[in-house]
């Protein structure tokens, strides 16, 4: 392989990826024994943040080092292009001499910048009824990591992985790695209120067809988990990749997410809306050994802002660019404890949502009526009720307050800095629906209007299943 005068980058951004079911981070199923293996070698962040949420705005906010405000990104269905001061790191690292790569991210715009675009088959099942995602990924990958390596300028490879984005449905023998029920028994009703919901009950049936109706919450939530055991073996290849080809050591290697995951929590039903924690907490893994302590784990609390910081440092590089955020080796050498230990938290995937969490207390409020009819605010203690289960707005008003007016003193603040208003209020229609207007009037009219999934392929893939039984 052909010298390098500056060291790789390989970000793997894995979407729908929620720290806390991962082995590594403490799950008590082996999910991620590759991954587990390959952070033993570099450093581990316990407490890493989405803090805004979905996609576009994760991914955003992770490739710029830029926040909600300096990325004017808020929403998936985000509108435009990110403003022309806010550089990708794609942009900042082509400037400075590398070959830049992205894999599954077209078209968006968290993926400015780059000089090749790569597609793989990302979604749906194959003949075999399972969605073969991380493989096909890697089939598009690693002939392009073969040629990366054997050119003489360094490079950054982006992997936007699908696995375990739904739908669930991991190759075997993933499917039936965490679950040995009966994933069919009438008696089990715990699924009765996820087909219920109607707004995603057709996508839901288009995916968990049968034979017969699933019943049991738990083999959907080890579909999730076997969905990311699967992952984690495709990944394996990655790594073992850049060790048979020899840049392995001269290669900075990031794991990170977009964003986490809602399983059975909060009504919210196997999906990624609503800003509980479960879809703020991300995984953050970075493996360079000339710079990057091995068998670390680190508490302090960082956000995505800090990642682009992170890798200028490592890689050598002052792009003479603002950021938003600092880099992690401030935590790693013990130089703070915390980078930020309240921040903003937003989100519009299916509700427009925003808030502020500090390690103590998570408030957050409705800017529109959603589709759950959830309570307009919603105020957890995270210590006592680290699952959120406790609204306890109704009985804390002044502490609601307090919270609020450290948001609001945030928002002005940056406001007046990058001379543009809170995304959040200016990202009109950020459901798509243009007939509702700029935004719902009530929770009826969110929850009639919102659905994903086609109700005549439903019901095809149900009388499918039937016949079978």
């Amino acid at each position: 392989m052909a010298k390098k005068t500056k060291p790789n980058l390989l970000l793997i951004g894995i979407d729908s990826l929620v720290s806390t079911h991962m082995s590594c981070y403490g799950y008590p199923r082996l999910t991620t024994p590759h991954i587990d293996a390959f952070a033993q070698g570099g450093t581990l962040f316990e407490n890493t943040f989405s803090p805004h949420v979905p996609t576009t705005p994760g991914y955003g906010s992770m490739l710029t080092g830029r926040d909600c405000f300096g990325t004017n990104c808020v929403a998936l269905r985000h509108q435009g292009q990110f403003p022309e001061e806010t550089k990708t790191l794609a942009t900042i690292l082509g400037e400075n001499g590398y070959n830049t790569t992205c894999v599954g991210f077209t078209g968006n715009a968290a993926a400015r910048g780059f000089q090749t675009y790569l597609n793989f088959s990302g979604w749906g099942a194959g003949p075999d009824g399972r969605s073969h995602k991380a493989e096909s990924l890697n089939d598009v990958t690693l002939p392009e990591l073969v040629k990366l390596a054997a050119d003489d300028k360094p490079f950054f490879l982006f992997l936007r992985h699908m696995d375990p984005h739904t739908p669930y449905l991991p190759p075997l023998p993933y499917d039936r790695m965490f679950y040995h029920g009966d994933e069919h028994a009438a008696e089990n009703k715990s699924m009765d209120p996820v087909y219920d919901f109607v707004p995603f009950r057709d996508y839901f049936l288009s995916w968990l067809p049968g034979p017969g109706l699933v019943t049991d919450k738990d083999y959907v939530i080890a579909q999730y988990d076997g969905a990311v055991a699967y992952m984690d073996a495709c990944i394996a290849r990655i790594f073992t990749t850049l060790e048979s080809l020899g840049i392995l050591e001269n290669t900075v290697v990031v794991i990170n997410a977009d964003h986490g995951e809602t399983l059975y929590d909060h009504e919210c039903w196997f999906d990624h809306h609503g800003i509980y924690d479960n879809t703020l907490r991300v995984p953050c893994i970075i493996r360079y050994p000339a710079k990057v302590p091995a068998g670390r784990r680190v508490k302090g609390f960082n956000q995505h802002k800090d990642m682009v910081p992170t890798l200028m440092e490592l890689l050598a590089i002052k792009p003479g660019v603002r950021f938003d955020g600092q880099s992690l080796m401030k935590l790693v050498r013990g130089e703070t404890p915390n980078l930020d230990t309240e921040f903003y938290i937003t989100e519009c995937t299916w509700m427009r949502k925003h808030g502020w969490r500090t390690p103590e207390w998570k408030f957050f409020e409705a800017l529109e009526p959603d589709f759950h009819f959830k309570p307009q605010v919603e105020l957890y203690d995270l210590l006592h009720d680290p699952e959120e289960l406790t609204n306890l707005a109704d009985k804390e008003p002044a502490l609601v307050e307090a919270l609020r007016a450290r948001m609001n003193a945030f928002i002005a603040k940056r406001e007046k800095e990058v001379g543009r208003r809170n995304p959040m209020v200016t990202q009109e229609c950020w459901h798509g629906i243009t007939a509702c207007g700029s935004a719902f009037t009530s929770s009826e009219q969110a929850y009639n209007s919102l659905h994903i999934g086609d109700p005549k392929e439903a019901a095809k893939l149900q009388d499918r299943a039937a016949a079978k039984k």
